[in-house]
């Protein structure tokens, strides 16, 4: 087979291209992805998906391809999945305080992405530097949560044949679907885990929320603090819940608005020593977490909350 048909829909250029249905999506991802379409159709398929960008329904075709290739997990209770795949460029990167955070209130978090990115610090460096696990696999991840410690996964770990795709950009300098995909990922049998689901540019932030709705997920969605999934500590960015694919008013937050009468202390660098540095002394107690932070972990204690309802309720029936 080939993926050359659907290079003629989508590689038609921005006002040409057509987008193509969910299953057709699925049959493109599963032959990128299990090495059946050659590195030149690798090639055309990401830039080609670069220029025309991803519809809801390919986002759902290409997300259930790469979970059929995901590792299995299957948290005890409902649990919270931290995509971090942009790293710290100007501030400090507080993913793994976010995690740690949630994981402090007995909630499994796991976070994957690469263990290194050329310029940024990533949370797996930060990983590293607090001592908190860093899995392998399966095994290693419940592991970490049976001993209520947020874990981190490279990549490869999660998603092999994924993060084969994600180096890709290496070779030709551009995103491809892959970079969405990741942030989405969440693999588990049923409603066990919630997504957090970051964006940079808001036209983006609609198609994604449309994606959540569409695919009747389980997930907060916000602008990301440099790309990454956690709450702006200078200013709260609006925090959308949704509940099998439902909106959620009463359990999201609105954005800050107006001028900022005081700023978080935060770290002068945003080294990953420093950072850790920042990290244990607000764990510990020793400093306030910053209040959007706080109120992000707040809304996500909401959501794992009406999550776990409807199977407190089956068990009930």
């Amino acid at each position: 087979m080939s993926i050359a048909p659907y290079l003629k829909d989508i590689g038609r250029g921005k006002e040409g291209a057509r987008a193509l249905d969910s299953q057709q999506a699925h049959d493109l991802m599963c032959q990128v992805l299990d090495g059946r379409a050659s590195e030149l159709e690798i090639g055309a398929f990401a830039i080609a998906m670069r220029i025309k960008g991803e519809s809801p329904d390919e986002l759902a075709g290409f997300l259930q391809a790469a979970h059929e290739r995901c590792i299995a997990l299957n948290p005890a209770r409902p649990g919270v999945v931290l995509p971090s795949y942009n790293g710290a460029r100007k501030l400090p990167n507080l993913t793994a305080l976010l995690a740690l955070l949630l994981a402090q209130e007995g909630v499994p978090v796991l976070v994957h992405g690469p263990e290194r990115d050329p310029g940024r610090v990533t949370t797996a460096e930060i990983f590293q530097t607090l001592g908190l696990p860093i899995a392998s696999d399966s095994a290693d991840i419940h592991a970490a949560w049976a001993r209520r410690e947020p874990v981190f996964i490279r990549t490869e770990g999660l998603c092999p044949p994924l993060a084969r795709l994600l180096d890709v950009r290496r070779v030709i300098g551009l995103r491809n679907p892959a970079h969405t995909v990741a942030k989405l990922l969440a693999p588990g049998p049923g409603r066990r885990l919630l997504r957090v689901v970051n964006y940079t540019h808001p036209e983006y932030g609609r198609t994604l929320a449309q994606f959540l709705a569409e695919t009747q997920a389980d997930a907060m969605l916000l602008r990301g603090t440099e790309g990454e999934p956690v709450a702006d500590p200078r200013r709260l960015p609006r925090l959308e819940v949704f509940i099998g694919g439902q909106p959620r008013a009463e359990l999201s937050r609105a954005a800050q608005e107006g001028v900022l009468t005081e700023m978080p202390v935060l770290p002068r660098n945003h080294d990953a020593a420093t950072t850790s540095l920042y990290v244990q002394s607000v764990v510990s107690g020793e400093k306030p977490a910053p209040a959007p932070l706080q109120q992000q972990v707040e809304a996500l204690l909401g959501a794992l909350a009406a999550l776990a309802q409807p199977a407190a309720q089956e068990r009930s029936a």
